[in-house]
């Protein structure tokens, strides 16, 4: 498999770093792409490394992932992401962006988009974290999902070699249906390599906690957002067209939430992936591939 080069942008203490597949070439279109909650650039390998022969293609370790900086626990709100993605364009001077995202990344995808209007034609998202402004309520986090946030921090963090790592991984159901590159590239990449050999996650149990609070607030329609606002709102002034996935095999949660997403979204279709769930792009990328192929036949 081809090894993708690492560049970082942004000021120091505050650096994105990314993964590029290709050198930029001036007239190429530009595919920029953002992982879902704990994971890190490389696991769209395999779909990157096929879109590379049609675009310069840019996958971004999210901040408190990968490479990424990390962080106080009150930076983690969806505004964040976003002018993180408005950074990355902008110091790069990116143009005709198509843009995939997964998951809360999605999300970061749609927002930045507002932001950017003039640099992305199209936007692919595979089941954006999303919640509906005009329905939301007040109060706090239900006991299950306070519970989910708490239970991160429980997690372990670290393992004793990278086999033994890989081999605990693929026996977890969540990774179990992963490609064997996807999981190797989150097992190198998404993890830090200590000197004895063991292997550190990166996106650390006490920041995957702080990720999921504004997530869970968003599922259950209670997100206010920071002193900035909700940005929800947003998703209304989005003005190029936007395909919306859904997973079959993913829970009901992230279905609704597409609902959300597109009927808030102007020019939003849909698209559903059968017999797989939630990590389409590392469970499936022949199927996230052709999706994408369709999407940009099709697109204006």
């Amino acid at each position: 498999m081809t090894q993708p080069q690492r560049i970082f942008v942004g000021d120091a203490g505050s650096q994105i770093a990314l993964a590029r597949w290709g050198e930029p070439v001036s007239g190429k279109r530009v595919a920029l792409l953002l992982h879902g909650t704990g994971f890190v650039a490389e696991v769209w390998t395999e779909v990157a490394e096929a879109l590379a022969s049609d675009y310069t293609v840019y996958a971004i370790d999210r901040r408190g992932h990968g490479l990424s900086h990390k962080p106080a626990a009150d930076r983690y709100h969806f505004r964040d992401f976003a002018d993180d993605i408005r950074m990355v364009v902008e110091r790069l001077d990116l143009y005709d962006i198509c843009g995939i995202g997964h998951s809360a990344g999605a999300t970061d995808m749609l927002l930045a988009t507002k932001l950017l209007p003039d640099r992305f034609t199209r936007l692919f998202v595979t089941e954006p974290t999303a919640m509906d402004p005009r329905r939301q309520r007040t109060g706090g986090l239900s006991n299950i999902a306070t519970a989910s946030v708490q239970g991160v921090l429980r997690r372990r963090a670290e393992f004793d070699n990278a086999d033994d790592l890989f081999q605990r991984l693929r026996a977890a159901p969540a990774f179990a249906p992963w490609t064997e590159p996807s999981l190797w590239a989150y097992v190198n990449h998404g993890f830090a390599r200590l000197d004895d050999g063991r292997m550190r996650l990166r996106c650390t149990p006490e920041i995957e906690s702080a990720l999921l609070g504004p997530i869970f607030q968003a599922m259950e329609q209670i997100y206010a957002g920071d002193s900035r606002g909700n940005p929800f709102p947003w998703f209304a002034e989005i003005a190029c067209p936007v395909r919306i996935a859904t997973a079959e095999q993913s829970w009901p949660i992230y279905k609704e939430m597409a609902d959300r997403a597109a009927a808030l979204i102007p020019h939003a279709s849909r698209w559903t992936f059968d017999g797989v769930g939630h990590c389409v792009a590392q469970e499936a990328p022949e199927l996230m591939i052709a999706a994408l192929m369709t999407f940009a036949a099709g697109a204006d």
